[in-house]
């Protein structure tokens, strides 16, 4: 094996591990989020990244980039999503075509009934992940981004 195929291969090995750490994430998320608040990974996901608007709406397109979902992903998670009357649809003023989403008042309560549980499952999916070799350095890496940086 040369260079070139060792370098290919530790980044093999650094998505796999990648992939393994968000695995065991978002299955101890999916659980407990669906047990505690009827809600899926992704439709919390949907839910914070509206409420991190601080008021305001996002388009679709931007939804679905916050989301990590295609555009007719996102439209069905949007319409179940109304349907439970957690966000609403607002037509864009400027341009008839364009369409925002933004939290109701039952998505406010709901995502705040929602936030500990994750916030506490993340956690605790961390500290495990902390403690398989495999994982620790990723950890590791994920908490110095939130260490203050020295100037």
């Amino acid at each position: 094996m040369g260079i070139a195929d060792d370098a290919v291969e530790i980044r093999a090995q650094g998505w796999r591990t990648l992939a393994a750490l968000h695995g065991l994430i978002e299955t101890r998320l999916e659980q407990a989020l669906g047990a505690e608040a009827g809600l899926s990974v992704v439709e919390y996901t949907v839910l914070d990244a509206l409420n991190r608007q601080d008021g305001w709406h996002m388009r679709m397109q931007q939804l679905a980039r916050a989301a990590a979902l295609s555009s007719s992903a996102t439209t069905r998670l949007v319409n179940r999503l109304e349907d439970r009357n957690l966000l609403t649809r607002i037509l864009c003023a400027d341009d008839r075509r364009g369409i925002y989403t933004e939290l109701t008042t039952a998505g406010h309560r709901l995502l705040e009934k929602a936030r500990p549980v994750h916030d506490t499952v993340l956690e605790e999916a961390l500290a495990e992940a902390d403690r398989t070799p495999e994982l620790a350095p990723l950890v590791q890496a994920i908490h110095a981004l939130d260490a203050p940086t020295s100037a």
